[in-house]
């Protein structure tokens, strides 16, 4: 692959994953993304170590997010690409040093503000399927009977009739107040995201 500068040529294998590397003449070199067309209802993401609670929140929404806290950025990128996910990143260098062609630089700081922008970026407000997914480790949850949840504190089972847990880690879930708060806090960026 030649240097778009100066015509040095470097291998091609450098650029596996969409890496891009500074020539000596100070030109960026690098591949051109593969353009991807994601299929579903709605994209996976993986959000980058600073996004941890946005990526908890589109748990929360019913959407794949992966997230780990200190993975680098080479190890994002390639499951990424190997996984067909966007990434989600604050990260401009990021941007700077990847050729991905599914990645998103989130703008805001703020939690709410990034899932807007995620939502509107994304057009995911029709998908949304709130606490379908485990919020710890992005598995679907399945429904499962108060006799086999017996974990959970006596008084969750006499309030309680349904329920459902994580085949992953095993942590089970119910409609608590906390589920009201979340219902109440998607319910408020969904009528800001539409102007309502």
């Amino acid at each position: 692959m030649p240097c778009p500068g100066c015509g040095r040529d470097y291998d091609v294998t450098l650029f596996e994953f969409g890496r891009t590397l500074w020539c000596t003449c100070g030109s960026r070199v690098g591949m051109e993304p593969r353009e991807r067309h994601l299929a579903g209802p709605g994209p996976c993401f993986i959000a980058d170590a600073m996004l941890g609670r946005l990526a908890r929140w589109l748990r929360l929404l019913g959407f794949d997010c992966a997230w780990e806290r200190d993975i680098p950025d080479e190890a994002l990128v390639r499951r990424a690409v190997l996984e067909g996910r966007v990434v989600l990143s604050r990260d401009r260098a990021l941007a700077e040093e990847w050729r991905v062609s599914d990645l998103h630089l989130v703008g805001s700081e703020k939690v709410r503000e990034q899932l807007v922008e995620v939502l509107e970026r994304f057009g995911l407000a029709p998908h949304v399927a709130l606490l379908s997914r485990c919020s710890e480790c992005n598995v679907r949850l399945v429904p499962a009977a108060p006799e086999d949840v017996l974990r959970v504190p006596p008084r969750v089972l006499e309030r309680h009739a349904v329920f459902s847990t994580c085949p992953a880690c095993r942590r089970v879930y119910w409609e608590g107040t906390h589920s009201e708060r979340i219902r109440r806090f998607v319910a408020e960026l969904l009528a800001r995201r539409t102007g309502a």
